[in-house]
């Protein structure tokens, strides 16, 4: 469209812009053409709760009894999570869990071991 660039994140192309930012109505990605900030979203640093930075492989505790959604169990405080993935988005965690399966977590509600 126009000249604008196509949206970093879903590759779609219709993007408009507003003020400085560019948006992507499609996954709701927002950036600025300023390459210092492209390249700082790319390259986001996931920490736990205590502020320690995350990797893949990474094991976890959960530090707070978490509602599992579309179903009537939980997972306790303590649960150990091994050999996590970072992903993108809001839930920022990958894994499996023993007696649950994959799951999707919350990066605030994990600590490192």
């Amino acid at each position: 469209m126009q000249g604008l660039p196509n949206c970093p994140k879903c590759h779609s192309e219709y993007t408009y812009e507003d003020g400085s930012l560019f948006i992507c109505p499609e996954c709701a990605h927002e950036w600025s053409l300023n390459t210092e900030n492209v390249q700082m979203e790319e390259n986001k640093i996931i920490k736990d709760v205590n502020g320690n930075v995350l990797n893949d492989g990474d094991s976890v505790t959960i530090i707070k009894d978490l509602k599992v959604k579309g179903s009537s169990s939980i997972l306790k405080i303590g649960t150990k999570v091994k050999n996590i993935r970072l992903v993108d988005g809001d839930h920022n965690i990958d894994c499996k869990i023993d007696g649950f399966g994959a799951m999707k977590l919350k990066s605030e509600f994990v600590k490192k071991l």
